[in-house]
């Protein structure tokens, strides 16, 4: 029976290790096969391995004889090729929304869809040093009820949470639920957001997919349909936060307490702060640019630049200009 079943077993055990081991500068020999399926409790001749790799090809396996002093095969056309993979891996390895393991065990799976030889240049490439990751290892299953909340029509109710200077999460209305109709997952900024309607407001609201906890379905159908009735997703959707270039600098600012979690979001949980007159201190390295002054001023007078001297008069003529182009006294 144990031979029955392992010759029975050969063909789908060929397909895998063809898939596995093997790509165009790893050829496998009809002797290396009979190896690898002994290792396995299969036995086959050569003979027969011909007429198997002549069923996995009628079957759709583009299996391609590479000739020479040792007659080798390979698996050559896959559903995905590497330089796909390479652009699904670095997608996967630059979301901010995916935790490190959760981007890891993405990545493994990825790396399963080539050769192991493949793979490891797969392995090489997804470094992307000082990435700031998600701390939230739930994002998965809040996107998945999310989006079955769309599908079937329904409200949801959650918890939303920010983060204090110390790095520690806090939750917002005390801990009240939220309830809200959820229309759109938004990936944007390197986040993911949900657009929904609130239901205390019934206006449009932006929830960080991340700060959501306990997300639950809700009986009632989602309400403020005809608020987006009309609405174009892809024009909506081009509220992003732009990239400029900039000289880098190290810029020491005052944030109000309420800050804390602004800061943290773009910054990371490894974000050094200083309580300091109510607030706290930050040291940063930024790219010095309008839109980074731009960024600061729409704090008001909750940021103030400590150092450089010369950031902080370039944040001042930047108010004067915007006093100036709105009529206003400078």
């Amino acid at each position: 029976m144990p031979r029955a079943f392992g010759q029975k077993a050969k063909l789908l055990t060929l397909a895998k290790l063809l898939t596995e081991q093997t790509d165009e500068d790893h050829p496998m020999t009809l002797a290396e096969m009979q190896t690898h399926l002994a290792a396995a409790g299969i036995r086959s001749e050569r003979k027969s391995l011909y007429s198997d790799l002549e069923e996995l090809q009628l079957f759709g396996l583009d299996i391609v004889r590479v000739k020479g002093k040792h007659t080798g095969y390979f698996l050559g056309e896959r559903d995905f090729e590497l330089p796909e993979l390479r652009l699904l891996v670095d997608a996967v390895q630059s979301s901010r929304f995916l935790t490190s393991r959760k981007s890891a065990e993405l990545i493994r799976k990825l790396q399963t869809l080539t050769s192991t030889h493949l793979a490891k240049t797969l392995s090489r490439q997804v470094a992307v040093a000082g990435r700031i990751k998600t701390m939230n290892e739930s994002i998965y299953l809040t996107v998945d009820a999310l989006s079955t909340a769309i599908e079937q029509d329904r409200a949801v109710s959650f918890q939303y949470f920010e983060w204090n200077s110390a790095g520690e999460k806090v939750l917002r209305r005390g801990g009240e639920r939220y309830v809200a109709s959820p229309y759109l997952l938004h990936w944007d900024d390197e986040n993911y957001y949900l657009i929904a309607v609130e239901e205390a407001s019934r206006e449009i609201r932006h929830f960080r997919v991340d700060k959501m906890q306990g997300i639950r379905q809700t009986e009632r159908s989602r309400f403020g349909k005809e608020i987006f009735r009309d609405l174009d997703p892809a024009a909506y959707e081009k509220k992003t936060f732009g990239m400029f270039g900039g000289r880098e600098e190290r810029v020491t600012l005052w944030c109000r307490e309420e800050l804390a979690g602004v800061f943290f979001d773009r910054f990371g949980s490894n974000l050094v702060t200083r309580k300091r007159e109510g607030g706290f201190e930050t040291t940063l390295p930024v790219m010095v640019s309008p839109p980074f002054l731009a960024w600061l001023m729409g704090f008001g007078d909750k940021v103030r630049v400590i150092e450089p001297e010369s950031v902080r008069l370039e944040l001042v003529e930047k108010a004067r200009e915007v006093l100036r182009a709105n009529g206003g006294e400078v």
